[in-house]
């Protein structure tokens, strides 16, 4: 058993139920399933509870989180406890490989694209966040600490994308009114949900911020949805069918990166 954490964020201390506000959301599960491509064997780094795993292919799940591992839902293949900047397997073992969400928390997220690189003899797909463009979510407005804390954790977009492939596509990922997957823009259009603690613990993010900050956050975004303000800024957007933030997908082809 590792006495450290993996990555940034210690999963196996703070690790909440995940599979029930973490849930994949099926649109981004089609455009992640279409760039995964003909694939028949995949390698999922950083798999957690196993959000966006396709069922109808072949997936190897690397976790380091035990408590991470043990939310993994019946039906899904158990985790490997290994690190994406140490993977043990060969050269070009996997037809495909995936990251969802979770190269921003690797201690050398390059290293551990490299890897990913090398396993795989067809995709990387990797779905992250561009630190850059998350001033697109109002949340930043109430807490600016969450969103510098975040735009510190994300790897360049630029770099990501060399690591992983020559001509690496970059494609922007649009987040539906009612999308299943918890992580902050999800709730774009549903303010009310940042005022339940147990979504806010199912997204790292909270963690980069003290709780003083949290807390006074919380407390004026309650205010001005109870007084009418945060509708009177933001309103239009709970009706707004998609939201394009910062999410993004990453697909590399091999012969190149690095």
């Amino acid at each position: 058993m590792r006495e450290r954490p993996a990555g940034d964020f210690d999963y196996d201390r703070a690790g909440a139920d995940y599979p029930s506000v973490r849930r994949p959301d099926p649109r981004i599960a089609a455009q992640v399933r279409a760039a995964l491509g003909d694939a028949t064997t995949v390698l999922n780094v950083g798999a957690g509870a196993g959000s966006y795993e396709p069922p109808d292919l072949r997936v190897t799940a690397v976790e380091p989180s035990a408590a991470m591992r043990a939310q993994r839902p019946p039906g899904l293949a158990p985790a490997i406890d290994a690190v994406a900047e140490d993977l043990p397997f060969a050269d070009a073992g996997f037809d495909a490989a995936m990251a969802m969400i979770t190269v921003h928390q690797w201690p050398d997220p390059l290293a551990g694209l490299a890897e990913l690189r090398r396993v795989s003899r067809g995709p990387v797909v990797v779905l992250t966040f561009d630190g850059t463009e998350l001033g697109r979510l109002w949340l930043g407005d109430y807490c600016p600490e969450l969103h510098a804390a975040e735009s510190r954790r994300y790897p360049a977009i630029e770099r990501v994308a060399r690591a992983i492939g020559d001509g690496t596509e970059v494609q922007e990922v649009p987040i539906a009114l009612d999308c299943t997957d918890g992580f902050t823009e999800a709730f774009y259009g549903r303010p009310e949900k940042f005022l339940d603690p147990a979504v806010r613990a199912c997204q790292s993010a909270w963690g980069f911020v003290d709780s003083a900050a949290e807390e006074r956050a919380i407390a004026l975004l309650a205010a001005d949805l109870d007084a009418g303000r945060w509708d009177e800024r933001f309103g239009h957007l709970r009706t707004q069918p998609e939201f394009v933030g910062a999410l993004r997908l990453l697909v590399g082809r091999p012969g190149g990166g690095g």
